[in-house]
């Protein structure tokens, strides 16, 4: 069996990020300054291995701990929670804090149970030496997995707790009520608080299979639109981030980019940066960097290094979407009926294509590591939404067990996906290690565009055929490397294919919020809002009449309400729907345009989006979600796109790269479908992907034009 544990099933196949090739493969020569001393010059020819090799989507070679899954989880409740003496409880979770606001939602979660006060639940949240492993904070499973794993924990913790007090009052524990973190006698009265009960020590007894839990229905504080917990120290600047942290005796690091991806390094010249005092150099492999007493001096110093690159032409973003049909490959059909049959019954057949172009996460914090050594043991500070898997690259880089590295998550500004992988932290460790120093290493704006990875492009082939009554009977789809997710739907239609077929990618691609499911919806829905005109039909009414699925039924419903579906429009005004299903949560978008056509302007008025994610653990932060995912689907609906040519990103920075404005918002209103009769699903992904298919279809109507690719207007629309 390999070394590495084997891809967990749940990992979806367009989280590129985490099959690739390391970054890295270090040597451990020499060190630099001895290196050239041996020499007796400054200019060395080498020769290394590519840093970026391996970025066909889906590949599984590599000897990167990317991939790493499965730790088993603790069994008992000390392992999830513990109770101070003070009373407070002390959580521990692999998930990390990335703005998504989970801090706040597991603690709702752990003071449901052990019905206290939310002020008194701290979470201690992506420490590896810590807290229990976990695969990463993504896909929206905090909420359907990590709060009931917590929940159970703390309910079981309600139980020991009773017992405890039990036996110390000599009472039967179906005397005893839990509140305010007491456990209190109903007919005494008497109390004993948590604290006095553990004394501060660990529950050692396993969590239950069958442990109660309190059901949705008598939530008193899940359910309740509670204040972010630590919400303070982000205003007032009290919150330290990676990039904010100060060890004795820190240097500050810079890394000397190649000049394009896959380029493999030919020689170096260093004798400027040895120039300059107190600056510690490092190569090894294709790796170079530098160490100094400031972080100008350390970006001087990168700067005064001459490194030639070797670089073999590569693919431009205007031959993209060929080269990826070219490199496809096609998986396993999802298939019923016949497309041919289905066809034959079809009064109205349509055949498109659809494309979408690579974007960037753009986060508001760029990557940044701090990283120091002692006695052998590797400690890392970092934002990443892998901390384990990220310490299985620092490992698996300097070739030393994991229990000997440590990664630790401080509150992160942004991940948005794009945050999965280790580049930095290995980046600053290897200096670290060079410099026998703690190193911080922070990446420019320039550098996280160019070397992160992106929101896979992908081109989709769509074709139909539709009864005039409205019914669909046949639907084919085929999409080209931007990945399977969000690629089925929840329409009742009797003749079907749909196919990803996997591809080469010229750039390095990678796991963004929802993955392709903005891609598919895009396609999905713009299509049969394209087979509804045809067949002379509202877009709602045919959406419901071929839909047998009532969540998805009752959110375009609301949705429609809301927005007052079918009310007369305004001149050079239109109106789109959308609709669809992932991660288990349920949406339906309707948007309003307005286009000025003498200047080419199109104008997002008004968005309504209907969400239903089982039952809500906190309707405020749900509303949060909703309208930060609706801003930022505004970007690669109407204008972000990467731009490259040869190996090179041409928009690396905010000011070729055009993000959503204040301008840009419209009025949005977020329709809250709770369903207390259903688990409660994630929410951080599946509400950014109705926008973009809803301005299409709207801009549409307001014009008669179909955009069919994404970004729809990044230079404004052509009529």
């Amino acid at each position: 069996m390999s070394k590495h544990r084997a891809m967990d099933e749940s990992f979806e196949p367009e989280r590129y990020e985490l099959m690739a090739e390391s970054a890295y493969q270090f040597n451990f020569e020499l060190e630099r300054r001895d290196f050239f001393k041996l020499l007796g010059g400054g200019l060395v020819l080498v020769f290394t291995l590519d840093a970026f090799a391996s970025q066909e989507s889906g590949r599984q070679g590599g000897e990167s701990g990317r991939r790493q899954t499965g730790q088993s989880m603790p069994k008992e409740i000390g392992g999830w929670l513990q109770v101070a003496e003070d009373g407070s409880i002390n959580v521990f979770t692999g998930k990390v804090e990335v703005g998504q606001n989970i801090r706040t939602s597991l603690a709702q979660a752990v003071a449901e149970e052990l019905r206290m006060p939310i002020a008194s639940v701290r979470l201690t949240m992506g420490d590896t030496d810590l807290t229990p492993f976990d695969m990463g904070t993504f896909g929206s499973r905090t909420t359907p997995t990590m709060a009931p794993q917590l929940r159970k924990a703390a309910a079981a913790a309600r139980q020991v707790l009773i017992d405890l007090a039990a036996a110390d009052l000599k009472v039967e524990p179906a005397a005893l009520t839990v509140n305010d973190g007491k456990v209190i006698d109903s007919r005494s009265k008497q109390s004993i608080a948590f604290g006095k009960l553990t004394k501060g020590q660990k529950l050692l007894k396993v969590i239950p299979d069958n442990v109660s839990l309190t059901p949705a229905t008598e939530w008193t504080i899940a359910g309740k639109s509670v204040p972010k917990v630590n919400g303070r120290d982000f205003v007032t600047g009290k919150h330290r981030y990676t990039s904010d942290l100060k060890l004795p005796g820190m240097l500050f690091g810079k890394v000397v980019r190649p000049v394009a991806f896959n380029a493999s390094l030919g020689a170096v010249d260093i004798r400027d940066a040895e120039r300059m005092p107190s600056v510690k150099i490092v190569r090894d492999g294709n790796f170079i960097g530098v160490a100094a007493p400031d972080a100008h001096t350390a970006t001087l110093a990168a700067d005064s290094i001459k490194a030639y690159w070797r670089s073999e032409q590569q693919p431009s973003g205007k031959e993209l979407f060929d080269y990826l049909r070219k490199q496809a490959t096609a998986s396993q059909p999802s298939a019923r009926g016949s497309i041919e049959e289905g066809l034959a019954k079809a009064d109205k057949k349509l055949e498109q294509t659809y494309t979408v172009a690579y974007i960037a996460h753009a986060p508001l914090e760029p990557r940044a590591a701090v990283a120091q050594w002692e006695q052998g043991k590797l400690t890392v500070w970092t934002g990443t939404q892998r901390p384990f898997g990220v310490r299985a690259e620092l490992a698996e880089a300097f070739r030393i067990p994991e229990d000997r590295v440590r990664v630790i998550v401080p509150d992160t500004g942004a991940g948005y996906g794009g945050k999965h992988t280790g580049e930095a932290a290995i980046e600053a460790a290897r200096l670290a290690q060079a410099a026998g120093k703690p190193v911080k290493l922070v990446w420019t704006r320039e550098e996280e565009f160019t070397w992160a990875y992106f929101r896979p492009a992908g081109v989709i082939d769509v074709s139909s055929g539709a009864r005039d009554d409205g019914t669909i009977t046949a639907f084919e789809f085929h999409n080209y490397n931007s990945g399977p997710s969000g690629i089925q739907h929840r329409y009742d239609i009797p003749n079907q294919k749909i196919v990803f077929h996997q591809s080469k990618s010229p750039l390095r691609q990678g796991s963004y919020r929802g993955l392709a499911a903005t891609a598919n919806h895009f396609a999905r829905e713009s299509h049969l809002d394209e087979l509804a005109r045809a067949v002379k039909m509202d877009p709602l009414q045919f959406r419901l009449k071929n839909l047998k699925d009532d969540r998805q039924s009752a959110v375009l419903n609301a949705a429609a309400k809301a927005f007052g579906w079918g009310k007369t429009k305004t001149g050079g005004s239109g109106h789109g729907i959308s609709a669809g299903f992932e991660k288990g949560g349920y949406i339906a978008t309707c948007a309003e345009v307005s286009v000025d056509r003498a200047a080419g302007k199109v104008r997002l008025v008004r968005v309504v989006e209907a969400f239903e994610c089982g039952a809500i653990v906190n309707p405020d932060q749900l509303k949060n979600q909703i309208e930060g995912s609706i801003v930022m689907a505004i970007g690669g609906a109407l204008f972000e796109a990467i731009d490259f040519d040869n190996g090179k990103i041409v928009n690396g920075k905010f000011s070729r790269y055009r993000v959503p404005r204040f301008s840009d918002v419209p009025t949005i209103e977020a329709v809250l479908v709770d369903r207390k009769d259903l688990p409660s699903a994630g929410a951080g992904e599946t509400p950014i992907v109705g926008l973009a298919p809803a301005v299409g279809n709207a801009i549409f109507d307001a014009t008669g034009i179909r955009l069919r690719s994404l970004p729809m207007a990044p230079n404004g629309l052509k009529i």
